[in-house]
């Protein structure tokens, strides 16, 4: 009998970075419905920045719709402007933006960029620099939906070329285009993961979208 731990069941909750605001192109919107729906059947916790506008309410709500856990954490001056969800399993209210990164760091297994603005891409930016610098080795996932984060992996690879990105100082970045792929994906970069994570997984986090 294999008494190994499941790779999904290793993963307790993930932080997920998004645009309080909803874009223009629906498939944003779903994506992020989608995600929800995602960790809610796999049983893992959503950790995010604690608003319910865009695509930060729409994974939320989603999440609490279909019976999983929701961690929000905001900073008070953000409270009215993002409009926190009160809905949420556990709202942490901050001082500022640095306690909120430290603490979405901290109750993380892993980080997913959905699109969004500034906000977003500066979260994923720091954690992709920590990971480079050595400071963890939490997997990173970029999911590029419609390819909406084309135009940052060309700036990616426009590093590499200038040497800007060196031997040594790799991206450790997990790029994916579809939902379904983010759990699966995680599971796998997981460290000490089980060798047959990949059929696991599969089973496991399998949603019919």
């Amino acid at each position: 009998m294999d008494d190994k731990p499941s790779p999904v069941s290793a993963i307790r909750s993930i932080c997920v970075y998004c645009g309080s605001g909803s874009g223009e192109n629906p498939a944003f919107a779903k994506a992020a419905r989608d995600l929800g729906r995602t960790l809610a059947k796999a049983g893992i916790g959503l950790v995010y920045g604690g608003g319910s506008l865009g695509l930060m309410g729409e994974i939320a709500h989603s999440v609490i719709r279909h019976g999983g856990h929701v961690t929000g954490i905001i900073p008070g001056f953000l409270s009215r402007r993002e409009q926190m969800l009160t809905e949420a399993h556990e709202l942490i209210v901050v001082d500022d933006i640095h306690q909120r990164k430290h603490l979405m760091f901290t109750k993380s297994d892993a980080f997913v960029a959905l699109a969004g603005g500034l906000g977003t891409l500066e979260e994923l930016v720091e954690q992709l620099t920590w990971s480079q610098l050595g400071q963890h080795a939490k997997p990173i996932v970029l999911v590029n939906i419609e390819g909406y984060w084309d135009p940052l992996l060309a700036l990616f690879e426009r590093m590499h070329k200038e040497s800007f990105i060196r031997p040594g100082l790799e991206l450790n970045v997990i790029v994916v285009d579809r939902v379904k792929d983010i759990v699966p994906a995680i599971g796998k970069a997981l460290p000490q993961r089980h060798p047959a994570v990949e059929e696991q997984i599969e089973a496991e986090v399998s949603v019919k979208f």
